[in-house]
């Protein structure tokens, strides 16, 4: 199975975070966001 995973927006409301690097990048818990999307859908 293939997935798109759609990352973009402006992340206003992780704006302290944000301007320093893409939303997606961003850490939750010593990891990327983006990680965790991708840990969620390759189950």
């Amino acid at each position: 199975m293939k997935a798109i995973i759609l990352a973009g927006g402006y992340g206003t409301r992780i704006s302290e975070e944000s301007h320093l690097k893409p939303k997606p990048m961003i850490e939750i818990g010593g990891k990327p966001i983006l990680w965790h999307i991708m840990k969620i859908y390759s189950a």
